[in-house]
């Protein structure tokens, strides 16, 4: 007898609604990073989350509240030290090599809770509860309208610099506006596949997308077709292999990526 359906689960039902909020979210956000080469902040502030949520249990606070707390400042930090493409893997890596110092600290006490060290670190999709949902759902909501609010000039920024800055707009104020949105996406992400795999639907989507459009709309229709598809294919595989969905969304992640490489190349040797 075969598997019941694959709704017929509350938990699925919360995994598929909390991956589609999370996809949607780190798409959009994770398109705007690619485009201004930050990709390694994305990678960064997961791991700056976790020593957050790490700490945050030690002082016996809820570990999402310190993860977007820690996050938020990391972003923050990141954006105010590195204004220039040339100062921002300094900066990141400052931040990141404090934060991970602390993380280990945290674990050194953090031991007899090993099954949320798992958690945080390789996601726990199938744990979302309903209470989750709307921490989820509050983190699009206020990453996205921040970045609907800072768009053109971000992109202004992120393409044309010197002019950007000649007009009035400053770099530095734009890159901790962007940073601390991309510290609300990376917490939801960390959620849903963990701190190691944020990379997967943060960048992943965003950087398969650029691969095959230039223009910005379809650029980011693209990474959001391709983050949702990711995350529920690796959901529903899944469920039918009972492998990691971690692991899926990771590998289906990883191979649109090499397709939208393989489809540009031929596309450019026609």
């Amino acid at each position: 007898m075969g598997k019941p359906d694959l709704f017929a689960y509350d938990f699925m039902i919360n995994a598929f609604i909390a991956g589609g909020i999370v996809a949607v979210m780190a798409a959009i956000v994770g398109f705007f990073l690619v485009m201004r080469e930050q990709t390694f902040a994305g990678h960064a502030l997961s791991h700056i989350g976790f020593a957050g949520a790490t700490g945050s249990v030690l002082l016996g606070a809820s570990p999402m509240s310190g993860m977007i707390l820690i996050t938020l400042c990391g972003g923050a930090t990141i954006g105010a030290l590195g204004e220039k493409v040339s100062g921002r893997d300094v900066a990141i890596g400052m931040v990141l090599s404090i934060a991970l110092g602390f993380g280990i600290l945290f674990l050194h006490f953090y031991t007899a809770y090993a099954t949320q060290i798992n958690t945080l670190l390789f996601g726990n999709i199938l744990g979302v509860s309903y209470s989750m949902l709307w921490t989820l759902a509050s983190l699009a909501i206020i990453s996205l309208t921040l970045l609907s609010i800072v768009s053109r000039p971000l992109i202004f920024v992120s393409l044309q610099p010197e002019l950007a800055e000649a007009k009035g707009v400053s770099s530095k104020f734009m890159g901790i506006i962007f940073l601390t949105i991309v510290a609300f996406a990376t917490s939801g992400c960390i959620q849903i596949v963990g701190v190691l795999f944020v990379f997967t639907l943060m960048i992943g989507p965003a950087a398969a997308a650029q691969q095959i459009s230039t223009r910005l709309l379809s650029g980011i229709s693209l990474a959001v077709l391709f983050a949702l598809s990711e995350t529920w294919g690796g959901l529903a595989l899944s469920y039918l292999t009972n492998w990691p969905s971690s692991f899926w969304i990771a590998t289906l992640s990883g191979s649109v990526y090499l397709i939208s490489l393989t489809t540009k190349y031929f596309l450019n040797h026609k």
